[in-house]
């Protein structure tokens, strides 16, 4: 069976069956709840969840392999990038200093330096899980008729669905584009030079662009025929009512919002967990 890449997949699992505005705040909750902290401990424990209703979830490697290199190696450039701008902004966060060795000049690693970073990474790297979970387990239809439901304007429902549908449906079409281009013999694997490549898979923009406004022009078109926008309500063919395990995932992605909230107001004090002092 082909795996579709990073696109929604009809599965019966705990996470495919709850409603898609309960994913929604769900993502909305754990996502505020890592944004309003840098305390790894609960970084890491929203990972830790995260990971676990993505193997619930039943999400394949093979679906997100591509996703994962590239939002990697944006971690490991702004790792570095961090570094070099600013190596002891550590330091002038916890007060202390605890130096591993010096490079040259200013650039020193130091303990607190080291884990401001990889806190920083942590927290950049949590909210990766969540998108995955929210996107590939999600019915855009769904969605949009659950977000209609609870008051969003069933236009702006229907803009956020077919947002939804057209990631996967560019990922095909430059895939098919990028077939045809090689089947004229125009090297784009590795055995091509790198500038080459990225000067091909430029040239793939031009074609993909057109393909997009043919399918944009295309919807357009079907939904005036069936006269969208005419009346101020309309009916979904799919809609799912929110059920106890709804209320249930709400619940606890608010308690852990709220238990980031008193830990960073109460006990630290700070956005920041210092275990230097």
């Amino acid at each position: 069976m082909k795996v579709k890449l990073f696109s929604y997949s009809q599965l019966d699992t705990f996470v495919h069956r709850l409603s898609g505005v309960s994913k929604l705040f769900c993502f909305l909750f754990l996502t505020t709840a890592i944004m309003l902290t840098y305390d790894i401990r609960i970084i890491v424990c929203i990972m830790i969840l995260s990971l676990i209703m993505m193997k619930i979830s039943k999400i394949q490697f093979k679906q997100i392999k591509t996703m994962l290199i590239y939002v990697g190696l944006f971690l490991l450039f702004n790792f570095i990038l961090t570094y070099v701008v600013e190596p002891e902004y550590g330091v002038k966060i916890y007060g202390t200093k605890h130096v591993l060795f010096s490079i040259v000049g200013r650039y020193t690693v130091t303990q607190e330096q080291l884990f401001y970073q990889m806190t920083k990474f942590m927290k950049y790297l949590s909210v990766i899980p969540l998108g995955i979970i929210f996107v590939l387990t999600t019915n855009p239809s769904e969605f949009a008729s659950s977000l209609n439901g609870v008051g969003v304007s069933y236009k702006i429902c229907t803009a956020l669905s077919l947002t939804l549908r057209y990631f996967p449906d560019v990922a095909r079409d430059y895939t098919t584009i990028s077939l045809a281009q090689q089947a004229r013999g125009i090297e784009m694997s590795a055995k091509a030079k790198f500038t080459d490549r990225i000067k091909r898979v430029a040239a793939i923009l031009i074609p993909l662009i057109m393909t997009t406004m043919d399918r944009v022009e295309l919807i357009s078109n079907a939904m005036d025929l069936r006269g969208y926008g005419k009346n101020k309500k309309r009916t979904w063919y799919s809609q799912k009512p929110l059920k106890t395990a709804d209320y249930i995932s709400m619940a606890v992605s608010l308690l852990v919002l709220i238990g980031s909230l008193y830990v960073r107001f109460y006990i630290n004090h700070s956005m920041f967990y210092n275990p230097f002092i």
